[in-house]
């Protein structure tokens, strides 16, 4: 049991008649100390069964939110959630290289899919991620949980209503330094599990934020990477990764991210009339959002963070019981893993590499 977590006393009751019932695949500190504490505040969802390698947790985790115990899976009997009627969709929770193995196991067995980022650690993953949702006639959601949260959206729309005047620079950057590990202690520093590394699992909500404070995609890219040598948590990864994404309007953005280095979680935005800085950004919660016009400098207060978990479970509910566009599609997660695959390609070639409307590498 990861340190830190909480389980309720008393099981959440199940808010409406339509709750869309989840499982939770994964029960690592994510699942246990962000997500799942917060299932009460949705309106239309709840925990309907589980899914854990280590039985003794599924159990005291179980009993805490009510699971009967016919709905706790292993990762290898996973497959007959396909006659769990209690199931309408599963919450994929776990590290970044099984997302695609089990998104396409939950189509499988007929449920819809809400996946956490990166979506996959391939864009081929991501093909057939979304083809399988296709085959299955179900949902496909990524878990980008700022499209969900108050001050991000208010971000979004201050650049849509072109509060800030035309947009020129953008500087995206996270980053804290990871204590000693190895790629057999933790899955982060797991090429096989983690990929690049940061850019990946922190770095992927400062590009985020660069596409949607833009409303743009970028027409090149230049990056560069770093490795310290003889560090065991980075013997399979990268400790840093930056970027420069530049835009048709003349927009660069910068993203910076690291394992290495002094904390820092911010996105401020440069415009021709005004300047937003959001200090933290992209947190569970404690934002600050400044916007400066010249001298003058107003503290923007849009709403409680902590809302973004159950809105963006209920947004998949929503979709699924009414029909309503998904936000944050596969085909987003798909579109950004190619930008992750092109920066990784520019640092490793040391050119700027031009992109076509769709993310993909020209040529």
């Amino acid at each position: 049991m990861p340190g830190g977590v909480n389980l309720p006393d008393v099981p959440p009751a199940r808010p409406s008649d339509d709750s869309i019932g989840y499982a939770i695949v994964g029960l690592g500190g994510y699942a246990l100390k962000q997500i799942m504490p917060r299932i009460g505040q949705a309106k239309r969802s709840h925990i309907a069964a589980l899914v854990s390698g280590n039985p003794e947790k599924m159990a005291q985790v179980g009993d805490a939110y009510g699971v009967p115990s016919a709905s706790r899976y292993s990762y290898e009997d996973f497959d007959r959630i396909a006659d769990d009627p209690g199931i309408d969709a599963v919450y994929i929770v776990l590290p970044s290289g099984l997302h695609c193995d089990y998104t396409e196991r939950a189509f499988a067995a007929g449920k819809h899919v809400l996946c956490e980022k990166p979506m996959a650690l391939s864009s081929a993953e991501c093909d057939r991620m979304i083809a399988a949702a296709r085959r299955a006639d179900k949902k496909l959601m990524i878990a980008y949980r700022c499209h969900f949260e108050p001050y991000n959206l208010e971000a979004m729309r201050l650049t849509s209503e072109n509060a800030l005047g035309d947009l020129r620079l953008i500087r995206t950057q996270q980053a804290y330094r990871m204590g000693p590990t190895t790629p057999a202690q933790n899955w982060r520093v797991s090429a096989r599990y983690a990929g690049g590394g940061p850019l990946e699992d922190y770095g992927i909500y400062g590009l985020q934020a660069a596409l949607y404070l833009s409303g743009e995609m970028p027409t090149s890219v230049s990056a560069a990477t770093f490795r310290p040598a003889n560090d065991a948590r980075f013997a399979e990864i990268f400790a840093k990764d930056s970027a420069q994404l530049n835009f048709p309007s003349g927009l660069s953005a910068h993203i910076s991210t690291s394992y290495d280095s002094t904390g820092k979680n911010n996105v401020p935005a440069y415009g021709t009339m005004a300047a937003l800085d959001m200090d933290p950004a992209i947190g569970y919660g404690g934002h600050v959002m400044t916007l400066r016009r010249g001298r003058d400098e107003e503290i923007l207060t849009p709403g409680d963070p902590e809302v973004q978990f159950a809105r963006q479970l209920d947004h998949l509910a929503d979709a699924i019981r009414d029909g309503i566009p998904i936000r944050v599609p596969g085909e987003m997660g798909r579109r950004d893993v190619r930008l992750i695959e092109a920066i990784h390609a520019a640092a490793q070639q040391g050119r700027t590499i031009a992109l076509n409307p769709d993310g993909t590498m020209r040529g």
